[in-house]
């Protein structure tokens, strides 16, 4: 890291496909000191966070009302906890309380069951968001958890297939929520949760339903639609690199993050969103990345550590408008112009 910062120091470094504890501890490294972030880990959670904040808009709430969401995390690897710490930050700041009073409404689950302050060598990370095994009982399984609960959100990030069993999916129509969400997030399609088709048919029909390996759509008894929305990393990685090069940020900061996600929850029309269309389609992907990227730079300069990038200074994206900072991001991406194949005789 010192030696490629030391021969490209405006450069942004991204670390991906790292094992938990690898992720984690090069991420407390090297995060405040260099320019990176590592997709496993915040990628994968800006994704999950604006689908969690579009399930707030398919209930027809405001965005604000995340901080009321009951959110039972599936899986305590690199990802979950990256997701479940990213969501918590995004309810202590909507809400004004500390990241410790942020927990309450979040459940983890790792492949011992519920996490509890009970559990004997408990991993750090996992720590703040160990529930009082008062409330539920250490170790309980998924079912337990989500009939004691009754979440808004169910979200597996377990890398377990089939986890999201006929029983955890019934479980879920008793949901506190208008529309459940179920979020099978691990990939390839072999080890998702559950399929969208077992979603649909045990939880319902009024499900928000988002995986991170494709599945097709689903026809519903009534005629209607079972959107499935695909929570891919492709929709924040490249704005984010993008945006933090062009503020000319020497860091990513966890407010960088929260607005690329953000931007990417309010993306959707509410018409869409009331269908369950989370996240648009991948032939909009230009046009995100500069909408991400545009976010990413605003909150920077915000942040007070837009440093400016070739002619253009701090000052001058201080003034911007959001319409000039997202011209100023399209003018700068690169265009993929090839030229025409030619065939020798």
């Amino acid at each position: 890291m010192e030696a490629a910062f030391t021969r490209w120091p405006k450069a942004v470094v991204q670390f991906e496909d790292f094992q938990a504890k690898w992720a984690f501890e090069t991420l407390e490294r090297y995060r405040k000191k260099f320019c990176m972030f590592n997709d496993d880990v915040q990628g994968t959670a800006g994704v999950a966070l604006a689908g969690l904040l579009g399930t707030v808009r398919a209930q027809g709430r405001p965005l604000s009302d995340f901080v009321n969401q009951k959110i039972v995390v599936v899986g305590a690897g690199s990802a979950g906890l990256g997701v479940t710490k990213m969501a918590v930050q995004a309810v202590a700041r909507m809400a004004g309380i500390s990241e410790i009073a942020a927990t309450k409404n979040f459940y983890l689950i790792d492949k011992d069951g519920l996490v509890t302050t009970e559990r004997t060598k408990i991993d750090p990370a996992a720590l703040p968001f160990a529930k009082n095994p008062a409330e539920i009982r250490e170790g309980a399984s998924i079912v337990e958890v989500v009939k004691k609960v009754r979440p808004h959100v169910l979200l597996g990030l377990s890398g377990v297939g089939g986890i999201f069993h006929e029983e955890v999916l019934k479980a879920m129509r008793e949901s506190d929520s208008c529309k459940p969400a179920i979020f099978a997030m691990s990939n390839p399609t072999l080890n998702a949760e559950c399929t969208a088709v077992d979603a649909f048919k045990h939880a319902g029909g009024n499900i928000v339903f988002a995986s991170g390996s494709p599945f097709e759509n689903v026809e519903l008894e009534n005629g209607k639609v079972g959107h499935v929305n695909q929570a891919n990393n492709m929709y924040l990685f490249p704005g984010i690199g993008l945006g933090t090069l062009l503020s000319g940020a020497r860091i990513i900061t966890d407010g960088m993050l929260q607005a690329a996600a953000e931007c990417l929850a309010s993306y959707m029309t509410d018409e869409e969103v009331q269908k369950g269309i989370l996240f648009p389609s991948i032939n909009n992907i230009r046009h995100i990345t500069t909408e991400v990227g545009a976010a990413v730079l605003r909150a920077a300069v915000s942040d007070d550590i837009a440093e400016g990038h070739g002619d253009v200074g701090p000052k001058d994206l201080s003034h911007m408008s959001k319409e000039d900072t997202v011209n100023y991001i399209t003018r700068n991406m690169w265009f993929p112009i090839y030229s025409p194949l030619v065939h020798e005789k």
